[in-house]
């Protein structure tokens, strides 16, 4: 598809749906830093879009998400809405030829996610999903070490993806809005278990999973542990939990001849530390802390600006959905499913 701009020299138009709280970190710093323009805002409460214009400098604040979308000077969508209102503001955005980048998940459920692929190639408008950490150094050199022979050959992996548990009456606690803890933060670790599966030739194959919920608040994952295996029989443990009493984002890869600790993987803005075990000794890699998101946006402005593809496209979103869905059943829970009109009731 081409997804080149005819503009490759300006800056890129961004249109924001929702003031949501992960837009700071996620577009508007790095927005700012890259010299993208930040056109134009909406929230279902007026009052917050012109607060959020005003604290963060975004150009006009319009009506309604559609709006939004429809604005001339906005070139592409930055989706960071509930996860029941992905998909259907997506295919409103690829309705109107503007690529997305859209918050993970960018579908509620891989029947969700294959409606939206079937729409990128019908219109050959890109979506992205936003995992973030894949663009960042330290997720790269994590990668390496884990399969470049350094640690002698890959013999288990470890991936964590938990956190104390959000306020009662949180989004992430609503099954209607496609919350649970798989949905918000596991997410992560299912994409990160996949790039090393893609390292080698493959995708990983789910050989179980368990989890619980909450009794006060049913159906919604509050914890999920799966096991799955890489291409050629690594093992896998991925862990997703909203109730854990600390967070622990950390990726954990064991060779035959040592191991390599990543305490934050998917922030390393925050910590950008490794720390490589082996020969009975052990040392440390600083990776860089400049933001994750940052080298998102610009990967995505490459895209958008020169058709430089991106591995986060729709159609690996299907396979990341399918692989959470496959989860979730595993873990005798019920996938998440699509709201019905979600993009009306969201307007």
């Amino acid at each position: 598809m081409s997804t080149a701009s005819t503009n490759p020299t300006t800056p890129l138009g961004i249109g924001v749906l929702g003031a949501a709280r992960i837009s700071t970190d996620a577009l508007i710093d790095p927005a700012h830093e890259i010299g993208a323009r930040l056109v134009a805002v909406a929230a279902r409460d007026r009052s917050r879009a012109t607060e959020f214009a005003s604290r963060h400098g975004v150009e006009h604040v319009v009506d309604d998400y559609q709006a939004v979308i429809d604005h001339p000077d906005v070139e592409v969508i930055y989706n960071p809405l509930t996860n029941n209102l992905h998909a259907p503001w997506n295919l409103r955005a690829i309705r109107a030829g503007k690529p997305v980048l859209t918050e993970k998940p960018s579908a509620a459920d891989a029947v969700e996610a294959r409606t939206v692929r079937d729409a990128v190639r019908a219109a050959g408008v890109p979506v992205i999903e936003a995992f973030h950490h894949l663009h960042h150094p330290l997720m790269h050199r994590m990668a390496e070490l884990a399969l470049g022979g350094e640690l002698g050959d890959l013999q288990y992996v470890e991936v964590r993806m938990m956190m104390p548990p959000p306020p009662a009456g949180d989004l992430r606690w609503d099954p209607a809005l496609a919350g649970g803890g798989l949905m918000d933060v596991g997410c992560y670790a299912v994409r990160t278990t996949r790039e090393l599966a893609h390292r080698l030739g493959g995708e990983p194959e789910l050989t179980g999973a368990r989890g619980g919920e909450l009794t006060e608040i049913p159906g919604v994952d509050a914890w999920i542990a799966a096991d799955l295996r890489l291409p050629g029989g690594v093992p896998v443990h991925l862990e997703s939990s909203m109730t854990h009493h600390s967070v622990d984002f950390s990726l954990r890869v064991v060779g035959s001849r040592g191991e390599a600790f990543a305490p934050n993987y998917v922030k390393p803005q925050e910590d950008d530390r490794i720390v490589i075990t082996r020969g009975g000794g052990q040392q440390e890699e600083r990776m860089g802390t400049r933001s994750s998101y940052a080298y998102q946006l610009e990967a995505f402005t490459d895209l958008v600006r020169n058709g430089t593809p991106m591995s986060t496209d729709a159609d690996d979103a299907v396979l990341t959905m399918t692989l959470i869905d496959d989860i979730y059943r595993s873990a005798g829970m019920a996938p998440r499913t699509a709201t019905p009109d979600a993009a009306g009731a969201g307007a």
